[in-house]
């Protein structure tokens, strides 16, 4: 057998509007929207077959590895669990139950628990080399969907939809979840000069902690099944959000968007107590203090990665407000591509 190399990327995506709704049970009772945007940050993988019927994974910017001998099944647990599952499914779904001997080695731009979905969106690469390798014929909701139900069902962690989607299809899009997984993503086109605009009046803040967003999620879960009136009420605040930012950025109307960002945030914090903490109030006071309109953590809360609304003519002063703390500013763009995979 000859030996073959694949490479893919899909990008992390920035969630602009209504995160959270498209956890179930909310999803599912109220029907959930996002508007989000791919970025030109991704997750990378890249797969090697073999003739020596070892199988090997290995997260290059996480320092964890792990081999085997190829097998039909793997159990899932101990390290890279995702990599595991995704070989599973591929296997029965895919390969009639044989085992593939493989090299699977990945990475990522930002680290997990950032906010930006980090780990679904990996799960979208791995799964695109993948298709690449063995020609699967998925199409973009079936590529989006399975990782869905590895990441959520198969190791049954925490967590909404609109990460895998966005990952996917990549852009700006807006996102309408249902009941029995129905999902339809309505992407959005975007002019040039919109996108420039948005662009200069936005920075991306990586707050230096990183966190568990499945605790956050489950909270978010627990107030959507117990009926908590002030969350719910929140719940519905932000998934309201994702329409008029929808329309604003349709209409180009930045600072519109700069507003209903802030609105949103505060909605969002009604949410579940673990979404805001001091660190996360300290970065947003000072960075209003100091000229932004406007800041939202991107995902679920908690750390990770904080959104800034700012005069183009005012970042230098908002950094500078944030300089002496421990975290750092990301350069990023707005991207059109969603996932892609290629032969090497």
């Amino acid at each position: 057998m000859v030996s073959q190399t694949v490479r893919s990327r899909a990008p992390l995506r920035l969630g602009l509007a209504g995160g959270g709704t498209d956890v179930s049970p909310y999803s599912e009772m109220f029907g959930g929207n996002v508007l989000n945007a791919a970025i030109d940050m991704y997750a990378y993988c890249t797969i090697s077959t073999s003739n020596d019927g070892r199988l090997e994974f290995r997260a290059a910017d996480l320092g964890e590895s792990w081999t085997s001998t190829a097998e039909t099944e793997l159990t899932l647990e101990g390290p890279l669990v995702l990599h595991k599952a995704i070989y599973n499914r591929v296997i029965r779904d895919f390969n009639g139950g044989k085992p593939l001997a493989v090299k699977v080695t990945t990475s990522a731009d930002a680290p997990p628990g950032s906010g930006l979905g980090t780990s679904s969106t990996m799960v979208v690469a791995i799964l695109r080399a993948y298709q690449e390798l063995l020609k699967l014929p998925l199409g973009e909701y079936d590529l989006a969907q399975l990782a869905f139900d590895i990441e959520r069902k198969d190791c049954g962690l925490a967590g909404g939809k609109q990460d895998q989607y966005a990952a996917t299809f990549g852009g700006f899009n807006f996102m309408e979840f249902f009941a029995d997984d129905r999902v339809i993503v309505n992407p959005l086109r975007i002019r040039v000069e919109i996108i420039n605009e948005i662009e200069c009046s936005m920075l991306l803040y990586f707050t230096g902690q990183s966190r568990e967003s499945a605790n956050i999620i489950k909270d978010q879960i627990h107030s959507a099944e117990s009926g908590d009136d002030k969350s719910l009420q929140a719940m519905h605040r932000v998934r309201r959000s994702a329409v008029e930012m929808k329309e604003a950025l349709l209409k180009a109307e930045v600072k519109s968007m700069a507003g209903i960002l802030g609105e949103a945030w505060q909605a969002k914090r009604d949410m579940a107590r673990s979404i805001s903490n001091t660190l996360i109030d300290t970065i947003y006071d000072r960075a209003l203090s100091a000229g932004a309109l406007s800041a939202k953590i991107s995902g679920a809360g908690g750390g990770g990665f904080m959104m800034l609304f700012v005069e183009p003519t005012s970042k230098l002063d908002v950094m500078a407000a944030l300089s002496d703390l421990e975290g750092s500013f990301y350069r990023f763009h707005f991207t059109k591509e969603g996932a892609q995979g290629w032969l090497v």
